[in-house]
């Protein structure tokens, strides 16, 4: 069973959230051929200066 991990900055909705776990569930099903019930997908929210990219804080930008 495929277990899907994704962190993104915390301020997406949860309608914006569906639609992604939907569309990675979709894309997980076709190219690995599985069934959609063993597709789970782990969302966290970070938040942005808890986040750094070439050492500088994304709530620093």
């Amino acid at each position: 069973m495929p277990t899907i991990n994704i962190q993104l900055f915390e301020g997406r909705t949860i309608e914006q959230k569906r639609e992604l776990a939907k569309a990675i569930t979709e894309a997980t099903v076709n190219t690995l051929k599985c069934s959609p019930s063993a597709v789970d997908i782990i969302m966290t929210d970070v938040k942005k200066e808890n986040w750094a990219t070439a050492g500088k804080l994304w709530s620093d930008q």
